[in-house]
């Protein structure tokens, strides 16, 4: 320990002081993230070897008070700060204590103070553990994959671990050389010295903490669209070399489903697209803002392959462009990222939407009914069910209203709330706006009663 985090630990008191939150404003995720600030922009340089597994850190996070505090909590788990700086003031201390970092100012903050931390830090990361499994920082068998939904992200960098604080990032990862690193945004700069590269990442739209993302590895970057006309979005995969022509034919129709999204959605949210395909075998594909990561196993031409490929791209509008406020409302990510799938499927002409809504309701039937799917509980906010029902909660919209009405309502959801925080509530008011349907009525029985409603038809 340096000697001014072993002074910070003698010197810091037992309990926090009083002005800080004992716990997250989030009831699903006590004890990360809070509401005393927000951070407008982090600038990260990681130094990785990854051998050791090392990671050396330095985050720069710019943030604006919300309210008064004397003291600045961070999420941080398994990585040890060894230096705190404040320009502009003074830090009188700093602690680690649980999964967090405690900073405190000379003087308190007050609403509307701006303010920059300017922390070192290192360690070797892991994942941490949870409801959920690991999440987080995760070792391949050749490089490394970070997957931080839901509350990963600390296991990398000293965050605001909650959703709805959203900043813009610059992530700067070193690493052995003939790696490449792969993170959020558009690829700024590159150098390669001696046994060293350095990659450059921004992400200028507003991120959730959760979505930021570094993976590295051996990776060689493969246009999925090369041919594509002004207006296309770029796709490009990162793929080891073998995996190569499995991921070209694997992802072949990537390009169509994200013109089949855009007619229906509204335009592409970000620069470009980039799926990385693992050399590991993955139990499940993951999403990160402007990119999905896939395992090898995950390139096959079957539905279930290609569900998850359709999944995960639309959730670039519904999660990552447009992110629950609240993790309750996980409904607004997975529901919608269900019904896209029954979207692409009727568009591939595998099965109509009509007919993927009827597959799921039985299937629902069958079942347990024992959550809200507007407030399932950490537990279960992850649960098959909150997928399939909160699809089916859409298809009862749409029957309502009709296509034109209904796709109209999602191309002004995410153009209104781009790269915005939203609740089940501002949908609800966008859907009345829109269609003007008493959309409420219609969404309440699927979203905050147990019990199955009928089959929605028309």
């Amino acid at each position: 320990m340096s000697p001014t985090a072993s002074a910070a630990a003698e010197e810091f008191p037992a309990e926090l002081p009083a002005a800080t939150p004992a716990a997250a404003p989030d009831p699903y995720m006590p004890g990360h993230g809070t509401d005393v600030y927000r951070v407008t922009r982090y600038e990260l340089e990681l130094d990785y070897r990854i051998n050791s597994n090392h990671l050396g850190g330095r985050a720069t996070l710019h943030a604006v008070a919300r309210r008064q505090s004397s003291a600045i909590v961070l999420d941080l788990t398994g990585l040890r700060a060894t230096k705190v700086l404040m320009p502009g003031r003074k830090v009188r201390k700093f602690n680690q204590r649980a999964e967090r970092l405690v900073v405190v100012p000379d003087t308190a903050l007050l609403p509307g103070d701006e303010f920059t931390l300017d922390i070192r830090y290192e360690g070797n990361p892991a994942p941490r553990r949870g409801l959920w499994g690991e999440v987080g920082w995760e070792e391949l068998s050749d490089g490394v994959l970070v997957a931080g939904q839901p509350n990963g992200a600390a296991s990398w960098f000293p965050c605001n671990d909650h959703p709805r604080d959203k900043a813009s990032y610059r992530i700067a990862v070193t690493t052995d050389a003939n790696y490449r690193a792969v993170c959020n945004g558009v690829l700024v700069s590159h150098q390669a010295r001696s046994s060293r590269e350095t990659w450059v990442y921004e992400q200028s739209e507003p991120m959730a903490s959760y979505l930021a993302t570094v993976q590295i590895g051996r990776y060689e970057l493969l246009p999925l669209n090369p041919d594509r006309t002004a207006g296309d979005v770029a796709q490009t995969a990162a793929v080891p070399a073998e995996l190569s022509a499995e991921a070209r034919a694997g992802l072949a129709l990537q390009p169509q489903m994200m013109r089949t999204f855009t007619s229906c959605f509204g335009p592409y949210p970000f620069a470009g697209y980039t799926v990385v395909v693992t050399e590991d075998a993955l139990e499940i594909p993951l999403e990160a803002q402007s990119l999905s990561i896939f395992g090898r196993n995950h390139l096959a031409s079957d539905w279930e392959s290609q569900r998850l490929i359709a999944h995960e791209l639309s959730h670039q509008w519904f999660g990552n462009s447009l992110t629950a406020a609240s993790w309750k409302d996980i409904w607004l990510h997975e529901g919608f990222a269900c019904y896209a799938e029954w979207i692409w499927s009727e568009e591939a002409g595998i099965m109509s939407v009509a007919d993927r809504a009827r597959a799921a309701w039985r299937m629902l039937n069958r079942e347990g009914q024992d959550l809200l799917v507007g407030d399932p509980g950490p537990e279960l906010m992850f649960d098959d069910r909150v997928y399939k029902r909160g699809a089916l909660a859409l298809h009862a919209v749409r029957l309502r209203c009709g296509d034109l009405a209904f796709f109209a309502l999602l191309h002004e959801w995410t153009g209104s709330q781009r790269h915005g925080s939203v609740t089940t509530e501002d949908f609800i008011l966008a859907a009345d706006r829109v269609t003007g349907m008493d959309a409420e009525a219609v969404l309440h029985p699927w979203l905050y009663e147990e019990a199955l409603p009928p089959l929605p038809a028309g």
